[in-house]
């Protein structure tokens, strides 16, 4: 009999420091308008003394409370991060011991399209029969590796975590899953570590990462659709990486989707990369907007370039 991986609880978790627009025109050369007219950010989270796994420990909390089920319940943790707490070891492996958790953890890194690639791994585990209740998180504190006085990147990256239990079940759960990977992109979107104890800053091509953006995720959900033989009518909620508000809007209007069906938190979250979907699809559920058995498609693309696709009923 096929296993469908479900989510069964989603959490997600905020740093308490809120940087607005209006503080960043302190220190750069920018406006709110400037900012909201081009990515569609109002303000964004920042950690003060928090990492990564401070804030995948709330999160996971969250998750593991709504799907009602104990760290000890969990067979599986997988977190997605491009900041972890240590070069080594994974920091999955700190969040497992913080929660008491007796498991196999491992991260996996890919950037913005992080969350996917974790849901697309953990998918494998439950389907082939490895485990039954996996923890999969996205957590970033992307303000650690932003270069403050770089006004192309300084607007729009943030930090958060997002959470979801996956569950074995007989009857619906992921449907469809993939993923891709082209490092003919490397220059366009990177960080570089040439040194021992000091990271680099991201370095971004701009126009060049925008219109890449919206020919992949706009193919790939075509692509998904096609291959689950749906329309965008099928789809309740787009649950996408929250980058950039045109490249949200250049992909809804491409696949003939309403913007109404897409969950949006860039304009007060800003772009936390393989948290970003997680903490969508937290608020959509807790909010209400999200219900049982609606279809839900997620979304990302990340350095590398890497993106991918889940499309699942909740």
């Amino acid at each position: 009999m096929k296993k469908f991986a479900r989510i069964i609880g989603t959490g997600s978790y905020l740093p308490p420091k809120i940087v607005t627009n209006f503080d960043l025109e302190k220190t750069l050369d920018t406006t709110d308008d400037w900012i909201k007219a081009r990515t569609g950010i109002k303000e964004r989270r920042i950690v003060t003394s928090e990492n990564t796994c401070d804030l995948a420990l709330e999160a996971s909390i969250n998750a593991l409370s709504m799907s009602e089920l104990k760290p000890q319940d969990i067979d599986l943790i997988i977190l997605s991060t491009t900041t972890p707490d240590k070069i080594f070891p994974a920091t999955a492996t700190i969040l497992q011991q913080r929660l008491g958790a007796s498991c196999p953890a491992f991260d996996v890194q890919a950037v913005c399209a992080g969350f996917v690639f974790a849901l697309n791994t953990a998918q494998q585990y439950i389907e082939n029969g490895s485990a039954k209740n996996i923890l999969v998180i996205g957590s970033e504190t992307m303000s650690k590796i932003v270069d403050w006085n770089d006004r192309s990147t300084a607007i729009l990256f943030a930090d958060g975590a997002g959470a979801v239990v996956l569950s074995d079940d007989k009857d619906t759960g992921i449907k469809h899953s993939k993923i891709y990977s082209d490092g003919n992109y490397l220059s366009s979107l990177h960080v570089n570590n040439n040194r021992i104890n000091e990271l680099g800053t991201i370095k971004m091509e701009g126009n060049e990462v925008f219109k890449i953006a919206v020919n992949k995720l706009s193919e790939l959900a075509e692509e998904t659709l096609k291959e689950c033989n749906m329309t965008s009518d099928d789809i309740d909620w787009l649950v996408p990486h929250q980058a950039n508000i045109r490249i949200l809007s250049a992909v809804a209007k491409r696949i003939n989707l309403s913007m109404d069906k897409v969950i949006l938190t860039l304009d007060r979250h800003g772009n936390t990369s393989a948290a970003s979907i997680p903490l969508a699809l937290d608020e959509g559920v807790r909010d209400g907007r999200i219900k049982e058995g609606d279809n839900l498609l997620f979304e990302g693309i990340g350095g590398g370039f890497s993106w991918g696709s889940v499309l699942a009923e909740f």
